[in-house]
């Protein structure tokens, strides 16, 4: 049984790990907060004091962080991985990164013959604690191949997406177009229909058994009829991060973006506002230029 490393142990990585836990794994971890690696712990995981640790006698090690430079640091930085990962050993980047951050670390691993998977997620925190992720996974089939029992313990939908690292980023990135603008459009459908006289309950359960009801769709608008902003495993911050790479991928690209781009301004402004809570506080924003509050109606 292969030896697993864990660099980031948040609401992400904090499930996966421990789904390799259970799994009878022997798994190392490190992450900058001193309160998860105690967590990781408790649940059976050794915790270490940096990368180089997690890196060293692991066969496959897992990097879920927030963005590009983090991971680049993670990877060849002091104390980084580079410094212990044996040859012909794996990293499974499963952060949303962009293109240029991915090829630069595919670029140092190759230099010490690590092999690299590029594989965006998808399901959140309930996904990532379930074991039933949706993985976007590029790299070379032969990898891709050795790695799949490894990738079967924290995913249940699993994809090959390209030959070519960075195809799973590109992926990820068109997805979160449609979850942004899909978040946008939900928003402002239930202020609309708050203001208008209808209670939310009602428009959840009729538009959730709808062609357009979705599981993103129900666990949003429960979420805000809850009144439930933070802590729900969704910060804003990722979300934001994550739609300002898919613009970034669309200039390049040339392809325009109207919606994604609104709800871009949205999640902007979002941030601002509310820079410590969960992506539904946006909703707060339209609330208060329209004049309603969609809450639970007990009548």
């Amino acid at each position: 049984m292969k030896n697993i490393g864990f660099v980031g142990l948040g609401d992400m990585g904090m499930g996966m790990a421990k789904n390799f836990l259970k799994a009878g794994y022997t798994v190392k971890g490190f992450d900058l907060r001193e309160d998860r690696l105690n967590n990781f712990a408790t649940a059976g995981g050794i915790s270490t004091s940096n990368c180089a640790e997690v890196g060293k006698d692991s066969d496959v090690v897992f990097v879920m962080v927030l963005n590009g430079d983090q991971a680049r640091n993670v990877v060849s930085g002091e104390n980084g991985l580079m410094e212990t990962m044996s040859p012909g050993s794996t990293l499974i980047l499963t952060a949303t990164i962009g293109l240029k951050p991915i090829k630069d670390i595919e670029n140092i691993l190759k230099e010490k013959g690590i092999n690299m998977i590029d594989s965006g997620v998808s399901g959140g925190r309930g996904g990532a604690n379930a074991g039933t992720l949706t993985m976007m996974a590029s790299g070379s089939s032969e990898v891709f191949k050795n790695c799949q029992d490894i990738l079967n313990v924290v995913g249940k939908d699993i994809y090959h997406v390209g030959e070519e690292i960075g195809m799973g980023q590109v992926v990820k990135s068109c997805l979160q177009a449609l979850v942004g603008a899909t978040f946008q459009a939900t928003f402002e459908t239930l202020v609309l229909g708050s203001k208008a006289g209808v209670k939310p309950e009602t428009l959840v359960e009729v538009i959730g058994s709808s062609v357009v009801g979705t599981p993103l769709f129900n666990n949003a608008a429960n979420l805000i009829m809850e009144r439930k902003f933070k802590d729900t495993g969704s910060h804003i911050g990722t979300m934001y991060k994550d739609l300002g790479i898919t613009m970034n991928l669309a200039k390049e690209c040339g392809v325009p973006m109207f919606a994604t781009g609104v709800a871009m301004e949205m999640f902007q402004a979002g941030i601002s506002a509310f820079p410590e809570e969960d992506n539904w506080c946006i909703v707060k924003l339209l609330e208060n230029m329209a004049g309603t509050i969609v809450k639970k109606v007990n009548r």
